[in-house]
């Protein structure tokens, strides 16, 4: 009985508690996201959607969630490759390509919780109910956000996601979020 059971707690998950990273999750952020956000075109970038969205009702944000997510996978995907194909996407890709394996996804958010840029295909559009956005955007200037580290099963990387407030440098006001996915052992 005992095999079993050891036999079955090695296919659950793991996790580990990301408190033992918190440091070093914490200095990656100041080192590496804050230099993400500071660029311009990520500004620029996020307050161009924020007003093309400024109407969007939650109707429509959930129909274009729902498109999102029927178009992953499909060599036909034009609202996926329309952001894939942007210049800060391909500034977020070449950031991640560049860190020698410690980033394993980069994407940036807008007020309304939608992907305005990202490195690689997210499995939705909108993160806006998702803790990532929630207790970043919502929560203000500087707030940010570590998740749980699990181990990715297709990678079998230990990752966290650290997420991030964006704040328009003229205004000081609140427009969006970034999340940076972290492998953790390549901290």
């Amino acid at each position: 009985m005992r095999m079993f059971i050891l036999a079955f707690s090695l296919l659950l998950p793991f996790t580990i508690n990301a408190s033992e990273f918190d440091e070093a999750l914490k200095e990656f952020i100041s080192s590496d996201v804050k230099v993400i956000i500071a660029d311009s075109d990520v500004i620029s970038a996020i307050n161009a959607q924020n007003e093309k969205h400024s109407n969007l009702t939650g109707d429509e944000i959930i129909a274009l969630d729902k498109e999102w997510r029927s178009q992953v996978g499909q060599s036909e995907s034009p609202l996926i490759s329309s952001l894939l194909e942007s210049q800060l996407s391909q500034n977020l890709l070449s950031i991640q390509e560049q860190s020698e394996g410690v980033i394993t996804e980069i994407f940036v958010m807008d007020n309304k919780g939608l992907n305005v840029a990202q490195s690689a295909t997210t499995s939705d559009y909108w993160q806006g109910d998702e803790a990532k956005w929630q207790k970043t955007f919502k929560a203000g200037s500087d707030a940010y956000h570590i998740s749980e580290i699990e181990e990715d099963e297709s990678t079998q990387m230990f990752q966290a996601q650290v997420s991030y407030a964006i704040s328009d440098p003229a205004s000081g006001e609140v427009i969006g979020a970034i999340t940076v996915g972290v492998n953790v052992e390549e901290l």
